[in-house]
């Protein structure tokens, strides 16, 4: 692990996470929040690399990556900056997202006393399910010789016909589709006709392939392993998820730590093998407890976000979370709204990128500026040290990426709102956007 205490220290302390299966220490996000006066720590999760090799006949790295890594890393992190600093630090802080996401709330669930405020971004809870999720793409799509499997172009195709019917149904045409509960495209549309040249339409048996990788996965006795891919993320998950071969990480997965079997065939994987790893849920890394009582009287906050158009890790997760939240703790949102708030992020891809207003402030590629109602790691310390709760975070549109020109700004609603254009003007007047 390595601390970083900036000269302009602010008498707070902050955890970073890591990403993917990865043991690497995530320099930008500890320079963002040094940067910002948090004295900072990162860890490599307990192995080098960004491949699961290292969990191969090792639990003890497993565990490390489940949960001790980051834990380990706020005790041992904290004393230092005790040590660092004459005055201590006054509230502690964590920022992650995706396998940091994860981090955020496996220490909120395991250790409810290590933060005052977690941002946690796009997070891999149900994290076996989710590996599963990832590895079933591959048995729909079938590799690219294969008659159910479509190319990046058509994926394309697929994506111009979704926002085509959706798009429009939050009162703007925009391309980024506001809330994705509300689509459930029809592939019929564009299958081709009857000796038809064109390359704008798919075959029925395509169309079957769209329909099932917009469908949940179910396990052995049909229950729900893991919710659907949320649509109008195509364009990204065209290279990751749909590209005819085994999704990395699960296949890491279930050859280093599901099999210890370095030769496993990720092309077999089925809900039999996904019956296995969640039996096994090692170290429960699952990290989908789901009664937050010990961190909500501790006094903690938690902000959560992510992006509807997240091309790794389903949003419709985080929602089935927020369910099984308030169901469990037996809280309507207003109760939850009190230490736990949930932020769908329209046109926001995997922790960044999208077509959208995606610039939260949840690390350098997303940065625009420090005002809490900009960033949401400003937006969590107001909220701990001043008791003002985030109602929406504001994203930017930039023009290319962080720093650029900013082209539109938009208030994201805390769920389970959604928004919708009310107008006066066009889609880029923030205003024009109501929460409902």
């Amino acid at each position: 692990m390595e601390a970083w205490f900036p000269r302009n220290y602010t008498g707070r302390f902050l955890s970073t996470g890591n990403g993917g299966l990865g043991g690497c220490i995530q320099y930008y996000d500890v320079a963002y929040a040094s940067g910002l006066g948090f004295a900072t720590v990162g860890a490599n999760n307990g192995h080098n690399g960004s491949s699961g090799e290292p969990f191969y006949r090792h639990p003890e790295v497993v565990e490390d990556f489940a949960y001790r890594s980051i834990h380990t890393g706020v005790v041992v992190g904290k004393e230092l900056t005790k040590l660092f600093y004459e005055q201590g630090f006054n509230k502690s802080y964590y920022l992650g997202c995706s396998t940091g996401g994860r981090q955020g709330f496996k220490s909120l669930q395991k250790y409810p006393n290590d933060f005052d405020g977690v941002v946690a971004g796009a997070p891999a809870l149900n994290f076996i399910n989710l590996l599963s999720w990832s590895a079933h793409f591959y048995s729909l799509t079938g590799p690219p010789s294969s008659d159910t499997y479509l190319s990046p172009a058509l994926w394309k195709v697929v994506h111009d016909e979704i926002l085509r019917q959706c798009d429009g149904m939050d009162g703007a045409v925009d391309g980024i589709i506001e809330d994705t509960d509300l689509c459930h495209p029809i592939m019929e549309t564009i299958i081709c006709k009857p000796g038809s040249s064109s390359n704008r339409c798919i075959t029925g048996t395509q169309a079957r392939t769209v329909r099932n990788v917009l469908s949940p996965l179910y396990g052995v006795n049909g229950t729900l392993l893991y919710p659907r891919m949320q649509p109008g993320s195509e364009m990204l998950a065209r290279f990751m998820m749909y590209n005819g071969k085994p999704f990395p990480y699960s296949e890491d997965w279930y050859r280093y730590v599901v099999y210890n079997n370095p030769n496993w065939d990720a092309t077999t994987f089925n809900v039999q093998d996904a019956a296995i790893a969640l039996e096994q849920n090692p170290f429960n890394i699952q990290t989908w407890e789901a009664d937050l009582s010990p961190f909500r009287d501790a006094g903690g906050k938690v902000l959560t976000y992510h992006g509807l158009q997240d091309q790794l890790i389903s949003s419709d997760n985080s929602k089935l979370y927020y369910a099984r939240v308030a169901e469990t703790m037996n809280l309507g949102p207003d109760q939850l709204d009190e230490f736990y708030r949930f932020f769908q992020v329209s046109g926001m891809a995997h922790c960044g990128q999208g077509d959208g207003a995606y610039g939260i402030g949840n690390g350098l590629r997303t940065y625009n500026g420090n005002d809490p109602e900009n960033n949401v790691l400003m937006a969590t310390v107001q909220w701990v040290e001043k008791g003002i709760a985030p109602d929406y975070i504001r994203g930017a549109k930039f023009a290319d990426g962080a720093g650029s020109t900013v082209e539109y700004t938009r208030k994201h609603c805390r769920y389970p709102r959604r928004n919708v254009f009310k107008g006066p003007g066009n889609y880029t007047n923030e205003s024009a956007w109501l929460c409902v």
